[in-house]
């Protein structure tokens, strides 16, 4: 538009002073530009893409293709078109990239009429996580570069990276809790309801253990002997509000929490326990249909309109995984892990408070804290006081820091570990910080 202004403004110049040479250039100038106008938006409009993700499931470690194919159906020739298929920024300054690219993501070419481009580059899955790959920005223009246009083309796909599983080298979360359906390994406890046999009566027998009838058959006294039991399964809490993490540590501490939160659920529903997952996170393609797609501010309202709304903000509603066993239970946790987002909508104390009537009283809460404040204890110990038994897990790398932790969790009747880097995860269900009390 400048370049039009620029041009009439001289054309009126030169009409009032006579400069026929600069009239002459003047009439060239404006139908250069108007040329130009028609002919990349000519060019734009016979354009389109197409995009084919090898797949839209992985792992941490998978390599995924992706194939561009850019058609050109116009009759005249584009000089010259700059395509780049977008990647979320996030995904690619951090080092190493959560998204490694091999291979060429941006290129300059020229189009005959009716031709054919392909673009194609692999990504190296280095950590988990919901990836939006693509929209393609196309951009053209005339020759003498008087006149460029942009275009968003191929919708974007979105693909799912789920966390590696580390497995544990043994799981001995102790509870304290008597009663529940598993064999113990030591008889700490025993349960009144699973009788495993009768001998003979032992001085110090209550009169609730004697088994009258054998008693009456015998004509000496029996008493029952019962099986040792203790509670089965999990129920991971796991903290990702923002104010948990320092930025310095990020995102190695976050991903750790996920990592050990995989790892013990893993490990949990291999023993055929039941398990299940409550968190403060925010599922990243809610908050993708909520805030609309993450790439261009140009075409964000465009992005949002197509990509629907939800009315009710997803960042205020915990994500869970029911505590319960089934074959889909890990792969449902594991899934919903993939997606999770650190979110500042609720604290862990009010996390606690929404969920505490989803945990069953037969499981051990294992909440998974990167900052224990005094609150936090404190909601920690109300769920003590309501008759769970927690084994807290604290993801620092500080011992002074855990130390602090640990004290006031103490305080509060737990007990904590200590997840200190992604080789301590597999010994974090053996470790005990301190003795039991």
């Amino acid at each position: 538009m400048r370049w039009v202004l620029g041009a009439a403004i001289l054309l009126a110049l030169s009409f009032a002073f006579g400069l026929g040479l600069m009239t002459y250039a003047m009439y060239a100038l404006v139908a250069v530009i108007l040329g130009s106008r028609v002919l990349v938006r000519y060019w734009l409009r016979h354009l389109s893409a197409t995009r084919h993700v090898s797949h839209v499931d992985a792992e941490e470690g998978d390599t995924i293709t992706v194939a561009l194919t850019i058609r050109y159906s116009g009759a005249i020739p584009m000089p010259w078109v700059l395509v780049e298929d977008l990647l979320p920024r996030h995904a690619v300054i951090t080092r190493p990239p959560a998204l490694e690219v091999d291979g060429k993501r941006i290129f300059l070419a020229m189009l005959w009429p009716r031709a054919t481009k392909l673009l194609s580059y692999r990504i190296h899955c280095n950590r988990r996580g919901y990836y939006q790959i693509g929209p393609a920005v196309l951009e053209t223009g005339d020759v003498f570069g008087l006149y460029k246009q942009f275009k968003m083309i191929a919708e974007p796909e979105f693909i799912t990276v789920e966390p590696a599983i580390i497995p544990l080298d043994g799981f001995d979360l102790v509870s304290k809790r008597p009663l529940g359906e598993i064999k113990m390994q030591s008889r700490l406890f025993e349960d009144p309801s699973r009788i495993a046999g009768i001998r003979r009566y032992q001085l110090g027998d209550p009169l609730n253990r004697i088994h009258w009838a054998s008693t009456a058959r015998t004509g000496q006294l029996h008493s029952k002997q019962y099986e040792a039991t203790c509670i089965a399964g999990v129920s991971i809490i796991l903290d990702l509000h923002p104010d948990s993490f320092p930025v310095k540590d990020e995102p190695i501490r976050s991903e750790l929490a996920i990592k050990c939160a995989v790892a013990i659920a893993n490990s949990v529903h291999l023993m055929d326990q039941q398990v299940g997952i409550f968190t403060n996170s925010v599922d990243a393609a809610q908050r993708m249909k909520y805030e609309g797609w993450d790439f261009d501010a140009r075409t964000r309202d465009a992005a949002r309109k197509s990509a629907g709304r939800i009315d009710r903000d997803p960042r205020l509603s915990p994500q869970k995984v029911r505590t319960k066993r089934g074959a889909h239970q890990f792969q449902q946790i594991r899934h919903m892990m993939a997606r999770s987002e650190k979110n500042e909508g609720l604290t862990l104390p009010s996390l606690l408070l929404e969920i505490e009537s989803d945990l069953p009283r037969d499981a051990t809460v294992v909440p998974i804290l990167s900052k224990v404040t005094p609150e936090v204890a404190m909601a920690l110990g109300n769920l003590v006081r309501g008759g769970y038994a927690v084994a807290p897990i604290v993801n620092c790398w500080d011992e002074y820091e855990f130390a602090q932790a640990a004290g006031m969790l103490l305080a509060e009747r737990m007990v904590a570990k200590q997840l200190k880097s992604l080789e301590t995860i597999s010994q974090i269900c053996q470790e005990q910080a301190y003795p039991l009390f």
